[in-house]
């Protein structure tokens, strides 16, 4: 799975902040690998301690149950710390819609926090996990990173963007050093949100029908977290400008309606009746077509080597 070593110096003490949730857990395992020191920060709302019990008792790992909401225990967490993999967020795109203050307070004030933190302890290198509803509704697809204006139709997306300025305003006015990744859809094991892990507990319920949100004719792009947490790897080693922004993704797309088939298929279902709620959108806020362009990526030379059909159904098969 690895495409390249480490460019950071051993005994480096690392922060992960989400290191216990999806993404996160997946990158913790990569980094325990190296000689370094990882600290994981996580309120575990989101996080499970399962995803890191392999490894509670290792020399080289600790563990903190902290919020970024207190200042406090995240400056605490700085002073030992040296390269931040800033992961926690409130992920759920669909909440902006009945909550407008989650994703200020769980997405940009806790990055403030961080950042903050990073500032006052002379901590220099942090990367971001972003996302491709930055981008909103854009009307060249695939989507370069260079695209613009952007316009976010999501409070999730509008956080992240929010995220994104604050870092690079850090990073210019502090001497600071950031990688922020531009995400399409990520899934594969420990996946604990999304369509997929939806669609899965909708049809242990009924497995006849089958409840999918807008016309099913939503079309994505889909990347399995391996390659994901390779492309962050492989792309701080390969880069070292002020801000390095990176779209991460897959180079081709898939509906709604196929991955209901594919989820039916792989957990051995017959005759399930779709029925579906109507609207080209899911939700308010969802985009309902997206595909990143990863050429800056593959410049690089990293390449996926999945693709979307084969991310959702290795991500169906981990999960049932």
């Amino acid at each position: 799975m690895f495409q390249t070593n480490l460019n950071i110096p051993s005994k480096t003490k690392i922060l992960i902040t989400g290191g216990a949730g999806f993404i996160g857990s997946h990158i913790l395992d990569l980094l325990m690998e190296y000689d370094n020191e990882i600290l994981i920060f996580d309120n575990l709302s989101s996080g499970n301690e399962n995803f890191i019990k392999h490894h509670i008792n290792k020399n080289n790992f600790k563990f903190i149950d902290g919020n970024l909401l207190n200042f406090k225990e995240i400056d605490s967490a700085c002073e030992e710390t040296d390269f931040v993999f800033h992961i926690a967020a409130n992920p759920d795109v669909k909440l902006g819609s009945e909550n407008t203050k989650v994703h200020f307070d769980q997405n940009i004030k806790a990055t403030y926090n961080l950042l903050e933190s990073m500032r006052k302890n002379n901590v220099k290198k942090i990367a971001f996990t972003s996302t491709s509803t930055i981008y909103g509704e854009a009307d060249i697809i695939p989507t370069p990173e260079n695209y613009g204006p952007l316009v976010p139709i999501s409070l999730y997306g509008a956080s992240k963007l929010s995220c994104e300025g604050l870092i690079s305003s850090f990073c210019h006015t502090f001497d600071m050093q950031s990688w922020i990744f531009r995400f399409a859809n990520i899934v594969g094991n420990r996946s604990n949100h999304g369509v997929i892990f939806d669609f899965i507990k909708k049809l242990k319920i009924n497995p006849n029908q089958l409840e999918i949100l807008g016309d099913g004719q939503q079309r994505k792009s889909y990347l399995h977290v391996h390659d994901c947490v390779n492309a962050i790897l492989y792309s701080i080693n390969k880069s070292n400008n002020t801000v390095n922004i990176y779209n991460i993704g897959s180079e081709d797309t898939i509906n709604v309606t196929e991955i209901a088939e594919i989820v039916v298929d792989e957990m051995g279902l017959k005759n399930v009746e779709f029925n579906y709620t109507g609207g080209s959108r899911g939700w308010k806020g969802d985009v309902p077509k997206m595909m990143l362009s990863i050429d800056k990526l593959k410049n690089l030379g990293w390449e996926p080597t999945y693709n979307s059909e084969k991310s959702i159904r290795d991500t169906v098969k981990a999960l049932i």
